[in-house]
């Protein structure tokens, strides 16, 4: 009975919390950000101000989950996010990973699913922060490798949507080719949701059996050098280091569920 009646309210849980998202994303967009702005002319300066929000925002509403019992969380090796001009990649086990990673990651830039921009909880608050467009083609290679150069954090899921239910991680090369390029090691992150919940294909409702335990491991920096130096050229070593990847995440978040 209680088990039951748990169930319930994380259903009911779930449901505010995304009803808050909402209509918090509205209220930034409506009247933070335009109070904010008024002071503020230089472009730059008003992006950083969006992001910030955007970071103690997320913050909020991850601590409002775990306040009404939907969810619990850890994240390990924080510390070395600590840190300018890094090139973040995670796997992408569930819906809510970016908003995560934006709300621990200081002076964050993401590469986002393009029909965020129109959606109209979040798309001003992305446009606000200056986020990127996954659908760009060449221009997100040089709009990522510009962002690296202005010491933003970078955070990509470079499987490009959610793990599918199957658990199989297949990584596109994109990301890797902003490693490649741009010459920077990659900074790695583990997230497992434990029992599985918000997975690709599912309905928000469907919460499992007990409260879902979020883990965020950030790992050691991969070394991007070798895979320069053992390949003749960029795109040979970008196929290399995405075959590392993906066997090093699908390892790894194994791993890190089983444990």
């Amino acid at each position: 009975m209680l088990d039951t009646l748990g169930r319930y309210w994380r259903v009911f849980g779930t449901g505010i919390s995304f009803v808050a998202f909402g209509v918090g994303g509205l209220v930034l967009q409506v009247v933070v950000l335009p109070a904010l702005y008024l002071p503020v002319w230089n472009a730059a300066r008003r992006q950083r101000w969006a992001r910030e929000v955007i970071r103690f925002s997320f913050r909020c509403f991850i601590g409002f989950m775990h306040a009404v019992g939907v969810l619990r969380y850890r994240c390990t090796g924080r510390d070395r996010l600590d840190r300018r001009g890094l090139l973040i990649l995670a796997n992408h086990p569930t819906l809510i990973d970016t908003v995560f990673l934006i709300a621990f990651v200081k002076h964050a830039d993401c590469v986002v699913n393009a029909e965020l921009f129109s959606n109209p909880f979040t798309g001003g608050l992305i446009k606000a922060a200056g986020y990127l467009r996954n659908d760009a083609g060449v221009a997100l290679m040089e709009a990522s490798l510009a962002s690296l150069a202005r010491d933003s954090n970078l955070v990509i899921f470079p499987e490009g949507t959610r793990t599918p239910k199957s658990g199989g991680i297949h990584l596109k090369r994109g990301a890797a080719q902003v490693a490649i390029r741009g010459q920077r090691d990659i900074t790695p992150v583990i997230i497992t949701c434990t029992p599985p919940t918000l997975a690709k294909g599912e309905p928000w409702w469907t919460v499992p059996a007990r409260r879902a335990y979020f883990t965020i491991d950030v790992r050691d920096d991969i070394a991007v050098r070798p895979f320069i130096e053992q390949a003749p050229e960029p795109a040979m070593a970008a196929r290399h280091l995405t075959t590392h990847l993906e066997q090093f995440f699908t390892r790894e978040s194994r791993a890190h569920a089983v444990a």
